[in-house]
């Protein structure tokens, strides 16, 4: 037989879909799951969308260009003209399909395989997938759950760096912490990544959800290194489209660009039906939004509130994002999250969720810790909340 590739052997399950096959056996036996695990909104895509894609009335389902369609590309331009940010259509903005793919392109054109990349951890598990994938060699450095994963110190980064070190990424706000970088936390990034002249590569997605009066400063605001940053945005959580799949690399390098766009050939062009309704989507009034944001907010404070209160539970309140970490007074994150689906309910109910441990890379990290997305419901966060609080009565390997 022949022998498989060490990259298909060394690629990571997915923490947040390997536990499917439990969940549904779960289901096949009479349990309600509460989906924790993954960002899946069940908020509505905006009307705007929904009624340009029911109308459509093409003849051909064609190619675009490989960056995306002229008029996409120009109505991103306007949108980040909102933020301060000046982007020229023609060789600034590259659609792609998916973040995935424009993270994907990223790495291809700006790093070689067995150059180092600094993340701060824990962080969003599908980057492991995407370094494999290119040969890059994740550098970590852990953000504490104790400041609420904030961004470690300068020192922290400088110890890491080495003649292979080519990059940092960050996720702002983050996944799977939720935390929001602050103006001050991104100027110390700048500084580093200008003494040491590296890519910074930032993971925007999630942009639009910020809570309680916080601001999203962008990467590409930071003067100074605007030849060093290379933006990856989406349009998936931001219009509850998930699968959509569209999403944009962005640089002012133009020489990335460039070549970034050899890559874009090869694969085509980006998918149509996305790039319509993504296009649609950014004529999204901003009542959207507000009214998004009031109802992440309030299922925030149902689970994090909720969550404090179990005894043994600690869980930072997130600026952003619709995720959160949670430590829990458990010996194994992976085991409990698996027993959650197989040997517990309550009531006919139990939870899903993603063990934190497929969220660090450092061995041994996050064997106490869960990442949860607040996306459902209200009514179905509170019964998630008395589930877990249940649970973690009678799980057999709880600790103090």
């Amino acid at each position: 037989m022949p022998k498989i590739s060490n990259r298909a052997l060394n690629m990571p399950e997915s923490p947040i879909r390997k536990l499917v096959p439990y969940a549904e056996q779960a289901k096949k036996d009479g349990k309600k799951v509460y989906h924790l695990n993954i960002g899946q909104p069940d908020i509505e895509t905006p009307k705007i969308v929904l009624d340009t894609m029911s109308k459509l009335n093409l003849k051909v389902i064609e190619y675009s260009h490989s960056a995306g369609f002229q008029s996409y590309r120009e109505g991103l331009a306007d949108y980040y003209k909102k933020f301060g940010i000046n982007l020229n259509p023609n060789n600034e903005i590259m659609i792609t399909t998916g973040g995935s793919e424009a993270l994907v392109f990223a790495f291809q054109t700006c790093l070689e395989p067995g150059d180092e990349l600094i993340i701060p951890e824990p962080f969003y598990a599908n980057y492991n997938g995407f370094t494999i994938t290119t040969g890059i060699k994740v550098v970590p450095v852990t953000a504490k759950i104790e400041n609420g994963f904030a961004l470690p110190h300068m020192s922290e980064f400088e110890k890491l760096i080495t003649p292979k070190t080519k990059g940092i990424l960050i996720c702002n706000p983050g996944n799977p912490t939720g935390y929001l970088y602050s103006k001050e936390e991104l100027e110390t990034l700048r500084d580093i990544v200008k003494k040491h002249d590296i890519f910074l590569f930032a993971d925007e997605v999630y942009r639009e959800f910020c809570y309680d009066g916080a601001e999203h400063y962008s990467c590409l605001q930071l003067e100074g290194i605007e030849n060093n940053v290379v933006l990856v945005d989406s349009v998936s959580k931001r219009y509850s489209m998930c699968g959509a799949r569209v999403g944009a690399l962005i640089s002012k390098n133009a020489e990335l660009m460039g070549m970034a766009l050899k890559f874009g050939q090869a694969r085509l062009s980006p998918p149509t039906f996305g790039q319509i309704a993504g296009e649609a989507a950014l004529a999204t009034p901003q009542s959207y939004f507000d009214n998004v944001i009031e109802e992440y907010v309030e299922r925030r404070d149902i689970i994090i509130d909720g969550l404090n209160k179990i005894e043994g539970v600690i869980c930072p309140k997130p600026k952003g994002a619709f995720y959160a970490i949670a430590k829990l007074p458990i010996d194994d994150s992976d085991k409990f999250c698996q027993w959650l689906l197989e040997d517990f309910d309550y009531n006919g109910q139990t939870v899903m969720l993603a063990p934190a441990t497929g969220f660090y890379a450092t061995k041994g990290s996050g064997t106490q810790e869960v990442r949860i997305a607040y996306v459902l419901n209200k009514e179905s966060l509170k019964n998630a909340v008395v589930c877990l609080e249940e649970a973690l009565k009678v799980y057999p390997g709880r600790v103090q």
